[in-house]
């Protein structure tokens, strides 16, 4: 097959012209092309008077040696080329009588697929979760939102699903992905029940309520093949056997005092499992700090971030809800950036610990709320937190609770109106945008509640944001406090061959350990994990 890339039509073209603008651009009759797939489609809104779809497409020609000769035809133009090889292939299978199974420590997104791909290979993987099962800890979680309720254990963080689960669900990174795992990361979500739309759009995205079924079915794939999920399992210690100056793992012990022999473990942990990463310190894992970033969500009517995205073209259900990425270096040195936005979504309270106050953005599938939400947030580093490898958690921790002593201590948030916080003055009264966070607010300064550093930063970023996008600064938007989980704030290093540096049999992944930072690039981080701990079993 060829691949086209960067065919552009207008926004609003007929279905037939994409195969006519096929056949032009190869230079070719219409009647010989076979058949074409679209790999991508993003959209170009540079000019809002002309918006334009942008189609990368796989063409396959009717006639047997016309896509080689159309290749040395068109040699010298790089955007036409042989299809990539996208398939996935497993590294290894498990050997016919497997001595013991691998433990996989966590069942969010890194989880979910080394204990899959581990399980698609034959490993019959066992995993342990410290939360519920994805329905009943949705439960847990209105429970919060609706009645100030907090389980440690099942909530935003912790349970089947991960974080990811109650996000706007978007399937896009920026990583590097050479051999196309995120292909295989996507193939699998449409499996599981992921509209097919997702293998081609720019920035695909599913919503939780979709999210909570899709993660449903991949457990049940994952245990047809052999592989054991228990919840409300939480590892609270490792057996690690010393010896000759080499560490390797021995096994795990559940809070209810069961161990469990192992000697593959896959730390697939949250970035917010304080009390693991504490437990791993305290048992010479070796792990180190890691910059992460702090600050608020903000809310903008969806329709004002429409149509500065969109012009006249706002509202057109082929473009859906607009969204941005915002970026601002301060002239203290600091860079703002907009983090994680939900077009037309909720503010949600995130917290996994008693006595905290920690904000997130969700989205369903539709993006149909009335507000737009983001984090806007300054990035923290290692000077500002130096010492103790932990000392990350501690400003997190420290941040959050004063945030809950500020809503109220009842797990309110403290917000404020954009323009009061520019003015340095308490707000008083909500304008016309109504914050979305529940269980609510309390309105007050949010000048405290964040480092002076990243105060200082995130007013002088606002005003240059509404230059890019025309409304941005206004007065009636709100800020709710504070965003402090943008990502682990620490690393559990690992060497090249995925093991931690100093416990043999210990593979750390995904966004916990400080590897990843979103659903699909954990997801594809838990595959690189699978592998690893494939190939080394196999040579077991």
């Amino acid at each position: 097959m060829l691949r086209i890339t960067e065919l552009r039509l207008p926004l609003a073209h007929p279905p037939q012209a994409l195969r006519t603008a096929i056949a032009e651009r190869l230079g070719i009759a219409e009647g010989a092309i076979r058949n074409f797939n679209i790999f991508k489609r993003s959209h170009d809104a540079r000019k809002k008077s002309a918006l334009t779809f942008i189609y990368t497409v796989d063409v396959e020609t009717a006639e047997a040696g016309d896509e080689a000769a159309l290749l040395d035809k068109h040699a010298a133009d790089p955007k036409i080329v042989a299809t990539p090889d996208t398939r996935y292939r497993f590294v290894a299978r498990a050997p016919a009588h497997l001595a013991e199974r691998p433990v996989v420590v966590g069942f969010g997104p890194a989880g979910i697929f080394a204990a899959l791909v581990l399980a698609q290979m034959g490993f019959r993987p066992l995993v342990l979760e410290r939360g519920k099962r994805v329905r009943e800890r949705t439960k847990d979680t209105w429970g919060l939102w609706r009645d100030k309720v907090l389980d440690p254990e099942s909530n935003v963080q912790f349970g089947e699903g991960g974080a990811g689960t109650f996000s706007d669900g978007k399937l896009y990174s920026q990583i590097k992905d050479p051999r196309h795992l995120g292909r295989k990361v996507l193939a699998e979500f449409v499996k599981a029940g992921a509209p097919e739309e997702i293998l081609y759009v720019a920035r695909p995205h599913i919503g939780t309520f979709r999210l909570v079924s899709m993660v449903e079915h991949m457990r049940r794939e994952i245990e047809s093949l052999g592989g054991e999920i228990r919840f409300q399992s939480r590892v609270a210690s490792l057996h690690i056997e010393r010896g000759r100056g080499v560490a390797r793992i021995r096994g795990v012990r559940l809070a209810s005092g069961e161990e469990i022999a192992a000697s593959q473990v896959v730390l697939a942990l949250g970035h917010s499992a304080r009390d693991t990463f504490e437990m791993l310190h305290a048992s010479g894992v070796f792990i180190e700090p890691k910059p992460f970033a702090v600050g608020f969500r903000i809310e903008h009517p969806q329709a004002l971030i429409d149509r500065a995205r969109f012009g006249a073209n706002a509202g057109n259900p082929l473009l859906g809800a607009a969204d941005y990425k915002l970026v601002h270096h301060a002239s203290n040195g600091r860079a703002v950036y907009s983090f994680c936005m939900c077009p037309g979504g909720q503010v949600v309270a995130a917290t996994s610990e008693t006595g905290c106050v920690v904000t997130n953005g969700m989205s369903q599938y539709s993006r149909a709320e009335r507000n737009a939400n983001a984090g806007i947030v300054v990035n923290v580093t290692l000077a500002d937190f130096p010492g103790h490898p932990l000392a990350g958690i501690a400003l997190q921790r420290r941040l959050e609770t004063y945030a809950f002593q500020l809503g109220g201590g009842s797990y309110e948030a403290p917000a404020q109106r954009l323009g009061d916080f520019l003015a340095g003055r308490p707000s008083k009264q909500l304008g016309a945008v109504i914050p979305s966070y529940q269980p609510g607010v309390q309105l007050c300064d949010l000048s405290a509640t964040l480092p002076e550093y990243a105060i200082t930063a995130i007013r002088e970023a606002l005003p240059a944001f509404d230059r890019q996008i025309k409304g941005f600064a206004l007065p009636d938007a709100v800020l709710t406090g504070v965003e402090t989980r943008t990502s682990s704030p620490l690393r559990i290093t690992r060497g090249d061959d995925f093991q931690s540096v100093n416990v043999k049999g210990l593979y750390p992944a995904g966004e916990g350990a400080g590897y990843a930072g979103g659903i699909l690039s954990a997801s594809i981080d838990g595959i690189r994990i699978a592998e690893a701990v494939a190939l080394q079993g196999q040579a077991a």
